[in-house]
């Protein structure tokens, strides 16, 4: 997602935004600290000093000010040259991307409602001051001339490509239509802006209504320990103490869905779960989908394409529908075949209990637990005690440390957003500043779900001097509990390794350009450096490194790490079905011309037949809670984790040949990949770094799909 000016949410990975630090704003930056410049260490956002009152104004100040920087480029009475055209509209707006960066993160991670309804009212002015510059014709006329004449401008391969970003730009904004059809555009934006901001505010409403109380202390049958005292202490908090509460945020739905007993309590929470933005409510989601899915669909006819797909896709390393349509397709197959197998297992264990019902959604986490404990003796909650939410992160310091020769010291001076926050300076192994690090762990009401990276300032170059970025990375961890520091599952901990993966495309990016910089690659393309680090999270010799006992401080077993191992591949059939059925939801929605016209459910009930999706299983985000593509940056886009999955393993393949801190091989993806942000086309740095396009063999092999006997023997794999 490229951000315009327009208000949207990426949740579960990654937030493009840029920011930059200038003060152009006069007298009025005395009084909103917005506006001010940054008297802050390392010139980070004083948060302290911002109220919610403080964003409209500024941003209306900063929208003056852009436009001011706009019409100076487009009525220069210069000849147009990329200096004094293309460097120019690079590097205006900065302000304006600085505060409403702020605002768009904090309304991410702690908001309220009144800086919801501040998002929604400013959105509409944020979408007409978008339009205003991609549909300037003065100002795409300067920049096209330099398109059709750049071989005289003797550019760089980075000016080269910020050239076509933005003439592509001009031309995927609609700077080609005529009056009317530049009209309707305008209108479909706004209202695209609002909707998308509604639909995830819905969904956040919605996760914060549900409560499953319990105050039956034998409904608790079956729960560990350590989930029942959270349980307790969230009761207590919520004024119900004595009694424990259960919320649709996945750090609690998700172990009661694998552990409780009770399995009418587990169809209770699980219906409130899938039938979120589902309920007839203020806050249905049903409409929002529709309009959004039609009003995509109108803009990319507007703009010449078949479908917002064709649309967005032609930016994306897959370039057409078609071409994800050939990779999922791949997969599914062998995915539900056994996925299907995992189900008749299930089914057995399920009549062994003397329960003759079909396998329904609600029953597959609880009876996979209770499969991988009678299959491999693991249980997830003997990992728990070595994945200490610290421990963890020193690990992930550790193999950093050790890949990049990257240095991290907490600092306790600098301003943060909320007290659970945590802040780091990066170093580069010859100490010079790289970056600042936010961490954010646990979840709370003001905070939407799923976790991901976003920034605070994008790395870039001024007068050769490196500015340093600021990156933020934030999640919905398991909270401590009475006694016991954060303990993370291992899902939990890959995570924390994914989201890593994203802070150092961020961190080490060193471009000139920002809108070039970090994280500013095709979108299935982004997740290459975050899920090549999940590949260090389970190797036996990094667990050594990190995975220690919280209260004995002993490192993890080898009969726990074999065990682990031994179950790589444990429900992946599941794993990978309900996250391509999303995909695949993703791509019906968008890849159409025709307008939605009924129901969404119903919509969504025959895709999933399409598909031939077993019942026992429903997509990983249903129609109505979908933020990744309703209120973020996937839309047509959902199905980048997979094709980035197949660059990820093929990738770590490289440090698995040599060694896992192999110096050359670290050195080549730093280089190629994450220092290097969007200015070459994404393969060509794939290549750059590999040597060769990638194969899709060593993702059927992770997953277990390619029926074939695993390269690496286990049992080498902990001696080693």
């Amino acid at each position: 997602m490229k951000f315009k000016f327009i208000l949207t949410l990426t949740l579960s990975c990654i937030l493009f935004m840029s920011c930059e630090q200038t003060n152009k704003a006069g007298v009025i930056g005395e009084n909103n600290p917005l506006l001010a410049a940054y008297d802050t260490p390392y010139q980070a956002p004083p948060f302290s000093l911002i109220k919610n009152h403080h964003f409209k104004p500024a941003i209306q100040e900063a929208i003056k000010i852009n436009e001011r920087e706009i019409d100076a480029i487009a009525n220069s009475k210069e000849e147009p040259s990329f200096k004094n055209t293309i460097e120019a509209f690079e590097n205006s707006g900065s302000l304006l991307n600085r505060i409403t960066t702020i605002l768009n993160n904090l309304n991410s991670a702690n908001t309220n409602d009144s800086l919801q309804a501040i998002t929604q009212e400013i959105a509409p002015e944020l979408s007409k001051h978008n339009d205003n510059i991609f549909l300037n014709e003065k100002l795409f006329a300067r920049v096209k001339k330099i398109w059709e004449t750049q071989t005289q401008y003797k550019l760089t391969a980075e000016q080269a490509k910020l050239l076509e970003k933005k003439y592509k730009a001009f031309l995927r904004s609609g700077a080609n239509l005529n009056k009317q059809q530049k009209d309707r555009l305008r209108k479909i934006n706004e209202e695209l802006s609002v909707l998308s901001l509604k639909f995830g505010d819905n969904v956040l409403a919605e996760n914060n209504a549900y409560q499953l109380v319990i105050d039956n202390k034998e409904d608790l049958a079956g729960l560990p320990q350590e989930i029942i005292d959270t349980a307790a202490h969230d009761a207590k908090e919520a004024g119900k103490d004595g009694k424990w509460l259960f919320t649709l945020h996945n750090s609690s739905v998700m172990p009661f869905l694998q552990y409780a007993d009770n399995r009418e309590l587990r169809k209770e929470i699980w219906e409130a779960y899938q039938n979120r933005g589902n309920n007839g409510n203020e806050l249905d989601n049903r409409i929002n989908v529709v309009q959004l899915t039609n009003l995509r669909a109108e803009k990319a006819a507007l703009l010449g394409y078949t479908s917002h797909a064709a649309y967005v896709l032609e930016e994306r390393m897959a370039k057409t529908p078609e071409a994800v349509y050939n990779l999922m397709d791949k997969l599914w197959a062998p995915a539900l075949e056994k996925a299907k197998e995992e189900e008749a297992d299930i089914k057995k264990m399920m009549l062994a209990d003397g329960i003759k019902d079909d396998v329904q959604p609600y029953d597959w986490r609880y009876y996979t637990e209770k499969i991988r404990k009678e299959r491999y003796d693991l249980d997830e909650q003997q990992l728990k005690p070595y994945l200490s939410l610290d421990n963890v992160r020193q690990g992930i310091f550790t193999v950093t440390g050790n890949l990049y020769g990257l240095k991290y010291r907490e600092l306790k001076d600098v301003p943060k957003y909320h007290d659970d926050v945590t802040v780091w300076e990066v170093t580069d192994k010859d100490g010079s500043h790289l970056g600042i690090l936010y961490m954010d762990f646990f979840p709370r009401a003001s905070k939407k779900g799923g976790a991901w990276m976003t920034s605070y300032r994008k790395q870039k170059t001024v007068d050769g001097k490196r500015i340093a970025p600021i990156i933020s990375i934030v999640c919905n961890f398991s909270k401590p509990t009475a006694g016991n520091p954060a303990l993370l599952t291992f899902d939990e901990t890959s995570t924390f390794f994914h989201e890593f993966g994203h802070a150092l495309h961020g961190l080490l990016s060193n471009v000139t350009y920002q809108s070039l910089s970090g994280t500013s690659v095709p979108t299935d393309f982004v997740e290459l450096p975050s899920q090549i680090m999940e590949n260090w999270a389970a190797e036996p010799e990094v667990l050594k490194l990190y995975a220690k006992h919280y209260k004995t401080g002993e490192v993890i077993p080898d009969t726990l790490i074999k065990k682990l191992l031994e179950s790589a591949t444990f429900d992946q059939g599941f794993a990978t079905v309900e996250y391509l059925a999303a995909a695949y939801l993703d791509l019906d929605y968008h890849n159409r011309s025709k307008p939605l016209t009924h129901n969404v459910i119903p919509f969504e009930e025959e895709a999933m037949k399409k598909l031939g999706l077993i019942q026992a299983i429903i997509p990983r985000y249903r129609s109505t809670y979908y933020n990744h593509i309703f209120n973020g940056g996937y839309s047509a886009g959902y199905y980048s984790y997979i094709w980035s999955g197949v660059l990820d393993t093929d990738a770590f393949e490289a440090f698995k040949t040599t060694s896992l801190f192999d110096a050359k091989t670290a050195k080549a993806f730093r280089t190629n990949i994450l220092e290097k942000g969007g200015t070459m086309d994404a393969m060509q740095m794939y290549k750059n770094f590999r040597g060769a396009e990638p194969s899709i063999e060593p993702l059927l092999r992770k997953r277990g799909l390619d029926k074939k006997e695993p390269v690496l023997k286990i049992d080498k794999a902990i001696k080693d």
